[in-house]
């Protein structure tokens, strides 16, 4: 049973791409951002009915605060970003 549940969610999670992909007009690369993109987006912004609305970020304890998650999330990146080219090596 668990194994069915599975793979119910990499169908769906591969159907979503697919669906992106098309109004893209395909993936020009294997490592293009929206890939990545996606991924932050299904795990961050996307509400799960399996998970009574919440995001899987949010089942693990992870919240994105504000009204636009993806600016919070893109500006935390880029916070991120600065303080690790900021380190030293």
């Amino acid at each position: 049973m668990n194994l069915v549940r599975h793979r119910n969610k990499m169908e769906r999670m591969n159907g979503e791409i697919r669906d992106r992909e098309k109004v893209m007009r395909g993936l020009e690369r294997k490592d293009s951002p929206i890939l990545s993109g996606y991924q932050i987006f299904h795990n961050y912004i996307r509400p799960h009915m399996a998970l009574d609305g919440k995001t899987p970020s949010e089942v693990a304890g992870i919240t994105v605060q504000g009204d636009n998650k993806w600016m919070t999330l893109i500006q935390n990146g880029k916070l991120n970003r600065r303080t690790q080219d900021a380190s030293p090596a």
